[in-house]
């Protein structure tokens, strides 16, 4: 009989609820999510069971939201990880799928998110590379309105989630994943870029390009280490995973103050 158990602890719905109460999430919350599964341990019944515990200890006053982001509906030319032939560019712009909030899948923010953008009565944002899904009474306030032409900014989820008194909630995940910093992008000097994607329009699918501010994660880890030294944010674990949550507009605003000091002028995308 094998010994090689898998790494611990053992987590299910109700260990996480009440881990996630602990670290003093509330009923009534409305809670943006960064995670990582493979952080917490073994899940009894994986990412659905994470889900349902969050569910849980929101109530149903409460409203879950995740990133959802898919930047691989961008422009060829642009990506590095791989890279594709030049030659391939065309081809590439005038094949790629058309966003659809439905179905198309998530890239890089982790098995959650995924899950919850097809839980049942999930509603999704309509960008194409920087959509947000959530569940919830406050659901569709939330995610109405995400302009192509703001990926992260004014008019995003993120800035209604900071309408809304919204907390983040870092579960498993480091600070160089808190997309609400990217909000302060927007209300410092920044410089402009073209974005492009594939989207559907009432005439059919388009190739579309607009012009947005330069947004980068670049520092941060850094960002996030200041902020947590300087203001309030509860810390602990759930599972295995290091577990931090803190005001979402409080963030955005002292990351505004530290982003126009660290690199103002410098934000690339």
């Amino acid at each position: 009989m094998s010994t090689n158990f898998p790494a611990g602890p053992l987590c299910t719905r109700d260990s996480l609820a009440a881990e996630l109460r602990a670290i003093g999430l509330r009923p009534d919350d409305t809670l943006l999510v960064h995670s990582s599964l493979r952080s917490l341990g073994w899940v009894c019944g994986g990412a659905g069971t994470v889900v349902m515990a969050l569910l849980d200890t929101l109530g149903a006053e409460g409203t879950l939201v995740v990133p959802t982001h898919s930047g691989d509906i961008s422009d060829p030319a642009d990506w590095g990880n791989p890279p594709v032939p030049e030659a391939w560019w065309e081809g590439i712009r005038a094949a790629m799928p058309a966003f659809d909030a439905r179905t198309t899948p998530t890239l890089g923010v982790g098995v959650v998110p995924e899950t919850i953008r097809n839980w049942p009565g999930a509603v999704r944002s309509c960008h194409p590379q920087t959509s947000f899904a959530a569940l919830g009474p406050r659901a569709s306030a939330i995610v109405d309105g995400h302009a192509l032409d703001c990926r992260l900014g004014e008019r995003s989820p993120l800035a209604r989630l900071e309408e809304a008194g919204a907390r983040i909630l870092l579960l498993g995940a480091g600070f160089d994943a808190c997309t609400a910093f990217h909000l302060a992008e927007y209300r410092i000097p920044a410089p402009r870029t073209d974005t492009s994607f594939a989207v559907m329009t009432p005439q059919g699918r388009r190739w579309s390009t607009v012009r947005d501010t330069s947004i980068s994660a670049d520092r941060f880890d850094d960002l996030g280490a200041d902020f947590e030294r300087e203001r309030p944010v509860a810390t602990g674990t759930v599972g295995a995973a290091q577990t931090r949550l803190f005001d979402l507009a409080d963030a955005v605003a002292y990351a505004e103050g530290w982003l126009a000091e660290h690199r103002p002028g410098t934000a690339t995308i």
